[in-house]
């Protein structure tokens, strides 16, 4: 109790202090269509909480980021090699229990506005970890409107290209389900036209055809969803996906498969260069060390990481047709190839 910060109050979610509440509130889901119980990995004491959410309310999966939840983002004790090594030993104890992990890492950098070839490198750093370390069952997590001014068909896009990079990583003991969701900051205040945006994104997320839908209710950026919210959202969301049913294909369009094409080069050159970071490590993609020189040397960078403790905040993105792309100090679209030249110059 003595770490927490008053000023977070309110940030999200509910204050659970005792394994009695973590039961009062499975003993909850115990009536209607008795819902699964999932939750986050926490930011510290990790494998003890997580035996703590099997004892209580047997986590029907769980969300752990990668590089963040640590003091890159104040949310945490831990510095980023640390966390990242940490992440790495509870996902390695999810998967000895079978038990589904899911990353909730890429929309964290999207979230900052970084370009989207960052986004989905961040979610093939996830799934690839996820497998290094033993996960049987993963959850690709796709936030959608991060950043908020994305085009439908570039946010579509970016979608198809990390699943493009993430299913190839499939096989017989590593199985990827898809987990489409709304961006936390793109519902507008209005919680009338919130609905409109709810309803809307929703339907475009079902071109993806997705394993999980995970709703981020009309209410986000007004108040704390209440019970009745709940419901009303999930309402209008099934609405939204029996109307997707009958969608035409938007993955088909040409401009869409034109930038998935290009955002899978531009990540695949950004993990070379990551991987290019060590000389001595057998993967250099699941070594703490070299994950966490990726973001202090500039590489996976966010503008919003400007004075960040690791991160750099040295690039410089705008959403260009669409797209959240790099661009240099005149504001003119760059390649990211030419900007981690530069970064690793510096």
């Amino acid at each position: 109790p003595e770490r927490q910060d008053p000023r977070r109050e309110g940030a999200g979610g509910v204050p659970v202090r005792r394994e009695d509440d973590y039961r009062a509130l499975s003993e909850a889901t115990r009536r209607g269509n008795y819902p699964l119980l999932r939750t986050y990995s926490g930011t510290d004491d990790f494998i003890k909480l997580a035996e703590m959410y099997v004892r209580t309310i047997n986590i029907a999966w769980c969300a752990i980021p990668l590089f963040w939840f640590n003091q890159m983002d104040g949310r945490g004790p831990w510095d980023l090699e640390g966390s990242i090594r940490e992440h790495q030993s509870v996902m390695k104890w999810y998967g000895e229990n079978n038990i589904p992990v899911e990353l909730n890492e890429p929309h964290h950098w999207g979230m900052r506005d970084s370009s989207d070839v960052t986004f989905v490198v961040a979610a093939y750093l996830s799934a690839y970890n996820a497998r290094a370390f033993g996960v049987k069952h993963y959850i690709a997590q796709l936030m959608f409107n991060s950043p908020p001014g994305l085009s439908d068909a570039m946010d579509l896009a970016k979608m198809m290209a990390v699943m493009k990079m993430v299913e190839p990583l499939q096989n017989k003991k590593f199985k990827v389900l898809k987990q489409t969701r709304i961006g936390l900051l793109s519902h507008p205040l209005n919680t009338d036209a919130a609905r409109g945006h709810l309803a809307a994104a929703t339907y475009l997320q079902m071109a993806l055809k997705p394993d999980i839908y995970h709703i981020v209710g009309h209410t986000e950026a007004d108040h704390a969803a209440t019970a009745d919210d709940v419901i009303e959202a999930s309402k209008i969301v099934r609405r939204a996906i029996d109307n997707a049913m009958g969608a035409p294909d938007m993955t088909a369009d040409p401009a869409v498969k034109k930038r998935v094409t290009k955002l899978v080069s531009d990540a695949n050159k950004m993990l070379d260069a990551i991987g290019n970071l060590s000389a001595s490590s057998s993967d250099p993609l699941t070594d703490p060390a070299t994950l966490a020189r990726a973001v202090t040397s500039g590489i996976l960078d966010a503008p919003q990481l400007l004075n960040n403790k690791f991160g750099r905040g040295w690039v410089k993105t705008r959403i260009v047709d669409g797209a959240s792309v790099c661009v240099d100090e005149t504001g003119k679209p760059i390649s990211e190839s030419r900007r981690m030249a530069k970064v690793l110059k510096q």
